[in-house]
């Protein structure tokens, strides 16, 4: 299949201000590009591109004052299969994990682990290991969370979530990547594209959050938000949690103006 991908998102900056921005397709998925995924902006600056530690594509801009306004437009192949199911993938003891997936397992700033810790236990420590544990976590967050774009606050934390009961899908990702890694599952946070292919339309369409978990030797895709499997999942970032994916970190004040994502399904190529 093929996804009519992009954004435009506009900010008022009262002075120069530099900006972080992670907007591009996740390496991972380069190869699916059918067009180019750059960056434009108006008025024009330079980008600047790096890799972080995590392996994402991260882009350096200096924003002039004034009406800032950032742009991408591009289609991208995809399988248009499902998340992957492995029922059978087991989960691997924590002294025979691989040294990079063990970062994964320790508390960061949004997935508090040592105030989830017991909690955790005393919820999942008879489920049975593996695949269907994560999916109790999965069932668990996605029953215990109401979404709610209202009640959205960039400082909740996952032990927040679970106490507000309310929250939109950052919220679901990290209260589940926290509960995974108090069970010594490594699991990572991820944000790109996912349109509503294949499912109603039900709000406007904005980027997504979901987590990874480290299973049988390698990363499977989980969702608590929707808990059910999606197909046209376009990856742009993973990290910890949500500091280290942010769509895009200001040093200065820019004030967000106007915000605009489309992730649609288009015909094959004639």
């Amino acid at each position: 299949m093929r996804i009519h991908t992009g954004f435009t998102i506009t900010y008022d900056c009262p002075a120069p201000v530099p900006m972080l921005l992670m907007l591009s397709v996740h390496p991972s998925r380069r190869a699916d590009l059918e067009s180019f995924d750059g960056l434009r902006t108006d008025p024009v600056v330079d980008v600047h591109h790096y890799l972080d530690l995590y392996g994402n594509n991260v882009m350096r801009v200096l924003a002039p004052a004034g009406r800032f306004v950032l742009s991408s437009d591009f289609v991208v192949r995809d399988s248009g299969q499902p998340d992957e199911y492995a029922p059978d993938a087991e989960q691997i003891a924590v002294h025979n994990l691989p040294d990079e997936a063990l970062v994964f397992l320790l508390g960061s700033r949004y997935c508090e682990t040592d105030r989830l810790t017991d909690l955790a236990w005393s919820l999942f420590g008879g489920t049975p290991l593996g695949w269907a544990r994560v999916q109790a976590i999965c069932d668990y967050v996605h029953n215990r969370i109401r979404f709610d774009y209202q009640q959205a606050r960039p400082t909740r934390s996952a032990y927040e979530a679970h106490q507000e009961q309310v929250g939109v899908c950052r919220d679901y990702a990290h209260l589940a990547v926290a509960f995974c890694r108090c069970m010594n599952i490594p699991a990572r946070y991820c944000t790109g594209y996912m349109g509503d292919i294949g499912v109603p339309l039900l709000l406007p369409m904005d980027f997504s959050a979901w987590f990874e978990v480290y299973l049988g030797g390698r990363w499977y895709t989980f969702d608590a938000r929707n808990n059910v499997r999606r197909i046209g999942r376009v990856l742009m970032a993973r990290g910890r949690d949500a500091t280290d994916v942010p769509i895009a970190n200001t040093f200065g004040t820019a004030f967000l103006v106007g915000f605009d994502v489309v992730s649609d399904e288009i015909a094959d190529a004639a």
